[in-house]
């Protein structure tokens, strides 16, 4: 072949993979969006629409669009009842709100995370292939924003911690201290599931295993307690689902790893003590922070025995918080560092999304939302157990890691922040692979006429 007909030949090869899965450039935009650095100085840009959720957007559009073209999965009576069930329990709490109007910024905000972007994701990605490529999107993010992180922590740039700007946050900022942590822990809860499915080649798992290894660091040093439960909690499902022989490779390569950068150089050694040993410390010597943390809880528990049914209404929380809270609870969160001058952020959520849930939507909104989670994450794992499934496993553990990662989490966190987005993105993963297309085979998942 000529020099000459070499360029069109390339051309033309990028073209079919780009023809076949174009689908799939909104979802990766929702995900890679967020390695866009917010505006330095800005604590409140993690409470505005930013390109990932422009992006998330366009994904919804794109789907609706395949949709009425009938290139989209089909799903069942189970799957048609999980994604929308939410929606019915969003538009129940937002009319009975005390104030609708007020309600309607959250209705959106709900309808976009646990409603549009999960059907979409569901709906667009059509085979184990383009799974693939949607999760290591999450690897790709945690991998930078992990490598800024580290920068912070040793430059000492990073977010007020302890009197030193060492906190790593990421391009997420001090305002958003939780961004950067959410997303390694994606990529690390990726990484592990590859580096454990025994149906990828052994070049991939080693290459993942040293990802998810290299992203333990950036982890560690953004002092998110949360989010190394939530890891922990996780990764154990993962390893116990790939295996105990497997799991103790990782285990023995964590270890060593821990004692490398805690024993060995000495990486924040006394800090990451100190957060681990706050963890427990609840009654004897709690920090404001989950004295904050706790009176928020009660609060959100009070609000819902007040409405138990439909709650106090969507962002109801910040204007019932002060009638429901103790005198022990703090005037707000201080953050500084990173390029932002010292602000106190105001606490306007409970810290705790089934509280949040609960206190907002009352008993039908959680039975609405939770109550589809917990049908996704019993799928999951039945289809995992599936001998059908055995060739495409290392979705199941992509899947089902991520969702696991997410439900833990919110155990200590609810959803805001550019990275809230993604939360969307992991539910849609989740219902995926729990969720197959009636008659589909193992590794395919559309029907219609994109499938042929």
């Amino acid at each position: 072949m000529s020099l000459a007909a070499a360029g069109p030949a390339r051309i033309t090869d990028l073209a079919g993979p780009l023809r076949r899965h174009w689908p799939l450039l909104p979802l990766a935009a929702t995900v890679l969006f967020l390695l866009a650095p917010l505006p330095a100085g800005d604590a409140t840009a993690s409470g505005k629409v930013g390109p990932a959720d422009a992006a998330s957007l366009l994904l919804a559009f794109v789907c609706g669009v395949q949709a009425l073209r009938g290139r989209v999965r089909r799903l069942t009576p189970l799957g048609v009842l999980v994604l929308g069930a939410p929606a019915v329990g969003l538009a129940v709490s937002t009319v009975t709100a005390g104030d609708p109007y007020a309600a309607l910024p959250g209705f959106v905000r709900y309808l976009q995370v646990f409603v549009l972007v999960p059907a979409a994701v569901v709906l667009l990605v059509r085979d184990a292939r383009e799974f693939r490529i949607a999760a290591g999107c999450f690897v790709v993010l945690a991998l930078v924003q992990g490598a800024v992180g580290v920068a912070q922590f040793a430059t000492h740039t990073g977010a007020s911690y302890q009197g030193e700007d060492i906190r790593a946050v990421g391009t997420f900022g001090p305002g958003d201290v939780m961004g950067m942590a959410t997303v390694v822990a994606y990529g690390l809860i990726v990484a592990t599931a590859a580096a454990l499915a025994p149906g990828l080649p052994a070049r991939v798992r080693r290459i993942a295993g040293g990802c998810a290894l290299v992203q333990v660091v950036p982890l560690v040093l953004s002092f998110s307690r949360g989010a190394w439960i939530a890891t922990f909690g996780a990764a154990l499902l993962v390893m116990g689902l790939a295996g105990v022989r497997r799991a103790l490779k990782v285990l023995v390569a964590l270890a060593a790893l821990g004692v490398v950068l805690v024993g060995g150089l000495g990486v924040g050694s006394e800090m990451v003590a100190e957060r681990l040993a706050s963890i427990t410390q609840v009654s004897s010597a709690p920090d404001q922070s989950v004295t904050d943390r706790y009176t928020m809880w009660a609060a959100a528990e009070s609000m819902w025995r007040e409405r138990p049914v439909v709650g106090v209404g969507l962002k109801g929380f910040p204007a019932h918080r002060d009638g429901h809270s103790s005198l022990g609870l703090s005037s707000g969160s201080d953050t500084a560092g990173a390029g932002q001058a010292f602000i106190k952020q105001p606490l306007l959520s409970p810290h705790n999304m089934y509280l949040l849930v609960l206190g907002e939507q009352g008993l039908t909104g959680l039975l609405a939302l939770a109550g589809g989670w917990a049908a996704l994450l019993v799928a999951g794992l039945r289809r995992y157990a599936d001998r059908s499934a055995r060739g495409i496993r290392d979705c199941g553990l992509v899947a089902l890691g991520l969702f696991v990662w997410q439900l833990t989490d919110f155990l200590y966190a609810d959803i805001g922040g550019p990275s809230t987005v993604l939360t969307g993105v992991i539910i849609g993963l989740a219902a995926w692979w729990a969720l197959p297309s009636p008659g589909a085979g193992p590794g395919r998942a559309l029907q219609g006429p994109a499938a042929r």
